[in-house]
């Protein structure tokens, strides 16, 4: 099977505290979860052949990162410094394949560590957002 076109994919962000999803504007590139295991060594004298041995450790949900075609004026870029600003986690989504039959969306709730802005002198104004997993991230079908 050929591979899927990423043309579409959408960033959401909770708007209400109550599950209450808005489109963020203008993103032009998303990656992410990039989730992560802690491997434990519990190597002893006597492991076989000489290897070490490993268990399964702690798990990381990762980051998601976003880049945004940004523009100071729009309110889910404001939104998104607000975000940044915040105490509190917020709930996040991350739509793929909206509106096919395949359509799965990742729900996770983050906080900001990172915005980033470049103002080229030959290209559009960019924004990096840098979105930091707090517990596991929820990949479902939603088509």
């Amino acid at each position: 099977m050929p591979g899927k076109d990423a043309f579409g994919t959408q960033l959401l962000r909770d708007t209400t505290g109550s599950g209450s999803f808005a489109v963020v504007a203008n993103v032009s590139d998303l990656s992410g979860p990039s989730r992560a295991r802690d491997a434990i060594e519990v190597t002893t004298h006597d492991s076989p052949n000489g290897y070490r041995e490993f268990i399964k450790g702690l798990k990381d949900g990762g980051e998601v990162e976003a880049t945004i075609n940004f523009d100071p004026g729009n309110t889910t870029h404001q939104a998104l410094d607000a975000d940044f600003e915040e105490k509190d986690l917020r709930d996040y989504q991350m739509v793929i394949l909206p509106g096919e039959a395949d359509e799965h969306t990742w729900d996770f709730t983050a906080l900001i560590t990172a915005v980033g802005d470049a103002y080229p002198t030959d290209n559009k104004i960019e924004r990096t957002v840098t979105f930091k997993i707090s517990g596991m991230p929820t990949l479902t079908p939603t088509g």
